[in-house]
């Protein structure tokens, strides 16, 4: 199950820096860098469902120029929202 769990969080990882834009690239990896570790699988799955959505859309919502969807609008959504503003 732990092995599993590693190869689930090296696709997340990997799926986070590449994205197809480098500005969401960045966020995403460093996010997934930095956070993916300590995810559990609801989280993972949480995360997933964002890293599945459409490249522009994922940076309509960070930028802020939409809003969130309703399935989008929890806290791993908010960890990322939180982390792309700080240095």
């Amino acid at each position: 199950m732990q092995e599993d769990q590693d190869i689930r969080r090296k696709r997340l990882r990997y799926h986070s820096w590449h994205r197809g834009t480098k500005e969401l690239d960045l966020v995403l990896g460093q996010f997934a860098e930095r956070h993916l570790p300590a995810m559990n699988e609801a989280e993972m799955d949480l995360y997933e469902a964002i890293l599945n959505e459409n490249e522009h859309d994922i940076y309509a919502w960070l930028a802020g120029r939409e809003a969130l969807p309703q399935e989008h609008d929890h806290h791993i959504m908010q960890m990322i929202l939180d982390f792309k503003i700080k240095p």
